[in-house]
């Protein structure tokens, strides 16, 4: 048996998996985000653990036996978090997590140094670690200096399994202190911000052996002392691991909190200028691009909660029936800011075309179609730098809507495949990487496509009316962002 542990935003969720790749069980527990200040976002580290106990004492609730038969371990996690630990490894602040934007003065400050770009890939967005770190430095300098060690969200669970410092390539690329070509830690990139390699876990690659799980940590978590925790991964490239995307040409979408396009790459590959990001695989050897949107699944939350529906899959249901083609309301999705391929931390999420007619089921389609032309326009800034792949699989809490489907498919004219455990994605990649860590089998045998379930195809009536839909997108995007 194999084990996942994805530490997301909105929850833990912990998977068992087989030997033949089979998910046998599955449980989360929910975390919260506090936003104390606009554009902040954070979470207490000791949360993601209690969430960890939690899921994994929920699956061992039904998997006892098969829990004790466990012989790797994966992390996958969110990214970006800057999770700041004295020299004693406690937290000395809650951690600012990947959709924070407090830090667009820093960002700037970061790219005036020689080579930044050339070094890490990227653009300095306010998501990214490094810009978080020098605004802890100039607002919260006694933190600052107590700093010992800067661990990544999934990392920090790991520092709690294991007792090691332990990071992958994946994850360390979206700090901005990563040579993403040569996949180690820049010494001129980490002197940006005033810290140095002893502040940095050492690194190793997301299919190899970080550490075991140490007997206080299994005994807290119920499982046998002793597995070996693999390297891991953030979660795009846990999603990508669990969909077998490892080749040029191949990629995903994926539905979470946020939203992202996906595509891998035989070598290492830049656009910075047009806000995609480009960090390493997971597995050796290769990288990956990607176009990131902040807020995808969270919006259908969001106007769940706007419009009084029960969930999501109420509201969902009532867009269906009550809806027959593209809304006439425009949606701009920016609730937390953009990325690409904007690099907008001040966006804001609008609502336009309303009337005393507008009800519930037009402002749940308006968000479905507002995400949908945002990753529109991170789609394009990917074929700008080269990456276009054929075909998307989908993963993500989003993948269950068909509605939705349909709408990606047309927008991003694109045909849409949804695989066995879409749903839980990057989970399950984390469990595959547990088991190349115990067994050290060859990635290709291991991180095969999982079996296809359906493919949404484009809709060509739905493809034109969402080409005009595209551009008055675009046009109130830059009216606004022109104005405020």
């Amino acid at each position: 048996m194999y084990l996942g542990i994805d530490l997301g935003t909105s929850s833990v969720k912990a998977i068992l998996i087989s030997e033949t790749q089979e998910v046998v069980g599955s449980a989360s527990s929910p975390l919260t985000v506090s936003r104390p200040a606009p554009r902040w976002s954070e979470q207490n580290p000791s949360d993601w653990w209690q969430a960890t106990v939690a899921a994994v004492t929920a699956l061992k609730s039904k998997h006892e036996k098969q829990l004790h038969g466990v012989r790797g371990l994966g992390l996958s996690g969110q990214m970006h978090g800057a999770t700041l630990l004295d020299a004693a490894d406690k937290p000395l602040r809650p951690a600012i997590l990947w959709n924070d934007g407090r830090s667009d003065e820093q960002c700037r400050t970061l790219e005036t140094v020689p080579k930044f770009r050339e070094l890490s890939g990227n653009l300095a967005m306010p998501g990214f670690t490094a810009p978080k770190l020098l605004w802890v430095a100039k607002h919260e300098p006694d933190i600052f200096g107590r700093i010992a060690k800067v661990l990544l969200p999934k990392d920090y669970l790991r520092l709690r399994l294991t007792g090691e410092y332990v990071s992958e390539p994946s994850d360390a690329a979206g700090t901005l202190w990563l040579d993403v070509a040569k996949r180690c830690w820049s010494s001129a990139l980490l002197d940006a911000t005033r810290l140095t390699e002893r502040h940095m876990p050492r690194l190793v690659d997301g299919s190899a052996a970080s550490g075991t799980l140490t007997k206080s940590a299994a005994a807290e978590l119920g499982l046998p002392a002793g597995i070996v925790v693999a390297g891991g991964a953030g979660d795009n490239a846990a999603g990508a691991v669990g969909l077998g995307v490892m080749g040029p040409g191949q990629g995903f979408l994926s539905l979470g909190t946020s939203g992202v396009e996906f595509v891998a790459l035989d070598r290492y590959s830049a656009a910075p200028e047009r806000g995609v990001h480009s960090f390493c695989h997971c597995v050796p050897a290769r990288w990956h691009q990607m176009s990131v949107i902040l807020s995808a699944a969270s919006c259908l939350s969001w106007v769940t909660a706007l419009t009084g529906s029960r969930n999501e899959s109420e509201l969902l249901d009532r867009v269906a029936k009550e809806t027959d083609g593209p809304s006439d309301v425009i949606f701009l999705p920016y609730l937390s800011g953009e990325r690409t391929p904007h690099n907008d931390p001040h966006a804001k999420g609008v609502f336009f075309g309303l009337n005393h007619e507008t009800g519930a089921a037009v402002l749940g389609r308006a968000v479905l179609e507002g995400v949908a032309m945002a990753l529109c326009d991170g789609q394009d800034a990917l074929r700008a730098a080269g990456a276009a792949p054929e075909s998307l699989s989908v993963i993500g809490g989003g993948a269950r809507s068909e509605l939705w489907g349909e709408i990606l498919a047309s927008t991003l004219r694109l045909p849409l495949n949804y695989r066995s455990g879409g749903d839980v994605g990057p989970a399950f990649g984390a469990a595959r990487l547990g088991r190349l860590a115990d067994t050290g089998e060859p990635v290709e045998e291991v991180c095969t496509e999982p079996p296809l379930e359906r493919t949404v195809e484009p809709q060509p009536g739905l493809m034109d009316a969402y080409a005009g839909r595209l551009e008055q997108f675009r046009i109130l995007y830059r009216a606004l962002r022109d104005k405020l």
